[in-house]
């Protein structure tokens, strides 16, 4: 049984998304990319912009579940406040979707895909076309991230599974 997930990396310019697919024996890279809203847009109308983009995206490639990579702490706070605000657009988007929602922080994202919680940046960008057998490494960077949480949280489903 094939499953599908969506895995996001939260931004408000950019939020990266990857869609993979779990066959079982393999794993398959369905899509990925990145939703871009305009800084000359309003908050209030990026964030709507950000909502659109996502349902589509849900409707179109019907994920099983989707994995959003936990905010960190960052030093400017009003950017940490703007991305929690994207934050929680998404998670109202998963919601009203009806889907499953597994969260994850960083280390744990780089944990899964390279075995080392601290890994870099390149590091866990080259793990993701290795494992989903990219020709080359998903671009832009916030697309690679997603792929990261979507590996991840697949990894973590087939541990929980395996305890059950």
């Amino acid at each position: 049984m094939s499953r599908i997930i969506l895995g996001l990396d939260p931004g408000i310019a950019d939020t990266g998304y990857g869609v993979i697919r779990d066959n079982g024996s393999s794993i398959e890279c369905l899509t990925y990319g990145s939703i871009q809203t305009s800084p000359k847009l309003s908050l209030a109308n990026r964030l709507e912009e950000l909502f659109n983009s996502l349902n589509d995206i849900i409707k179109e490639y019907k994920p099983d579940y989707v994995a959003v990579e936990e905010l960190f702490f960052n030093k400017n706070v009003k950017t940490a406040l703007i991305v929690g605000q994207a934050r929680g657009v998404i998670i109202l988007s998963i919601k009203i979707n009806n889907l499953d929602l597994k969260e994850f922080t960083p280390p744990q994202v780089k944990q899964a895909v390279t075995s080392y919680g601290r890994a870099t940046k390149n590091q866990v960008q080259k793990m993701v076309k290795m494992i989903l057998k990219l020709k080359e490494i998903p671009k832009p960077d916030d697309a690679a991230d997603a792929l990261a949480v979507a590996i991840c949280a697949l990894n973590n489903n087939q541990f929980l599974c395996r305890e059950n």
